[in-house]
């Protein structure tokens, strides 16, 4: 009786150790190179989400239609956020300060909220912000993980080359390094 708890016990502390290490990992940044999905997990249609990204189009705060074609031709950094996501707004100035410095250099930010419509235009007028933002809802999450964002969580970015091909993805907040690894891919 006291061999079978002790192999019970054994057993749920080996189960709470995987799943805490799991829950861990997952809510960890990690960027990852396109280029390898297979290696980083990532195995899906990230290639076919990809082409079919560019044929989508999106409601901006302003009411006007965004359309991802338009971005054809630019070095473009797709930004997933939300207004209640902290490290989504922390990034937000510094995805700003990027645009506005490399706006130039065929490079393009477009930031994609997962967000209520009233909640997002609300937020942009307290903190407007220079680079276009299409309003992605709901929706937006399942673009995302069609992307690569196997778990779904925000912040997530991607980057794609001037002819559409998706070359990084990034799940976490954005740091400065990445930033300048990502623009030197003109």
């Amino acid at each position: 009786m006291n061999r079978r708890n002790m192999l019970y016990g054994a057993a749920a502390a080996i189960a709470g150790v995987a799943g805490a290490s799991v829950a861990w990992w997952k809510f960890q940044p990690h960027s990852v190179e396109a280029a390898a999905p297979a290696e980083a997990g990532l195995v899906g249609s990230a290639g076919n989400a990809s082409d079919s990204f560019w044929s989508l189009s999106f409601d901006t705060p302003d009411g006007k239609n965004l359309s991802m074609s338009s971005f054809r031709g630019k070095v473009l950094l797709v930004n997933f956020w939300a207004t209640w996501c902290p490290p989504c707004v922390e990034e937000l100035p510094l995805l700003d300060y990027f645009f506005q410095e490399n706006k130039e250099k065929n490079l393009q930010v477009l930031g994609l909220a997962v967000d209520q419509p009233s909640a997002v235009r609300t937020w942009l007028q307290a903190r407007p912000l220079h680079f276009p933002v299409g309003m992605a809802g709901l929706g937006g999450t399942e673009l995302s993980k069609s992307l690569g964002n196997i778990a779904g969580g925000l912040p997530f970015s991607v980057v794609f080359s001037a002819t559409g091909e998706l070359l990084h993805r990034k799940i976490g907040k954005v740091l400065p390094e990445d930033l300048a690894q990502w623009a030197r891919l003109q």
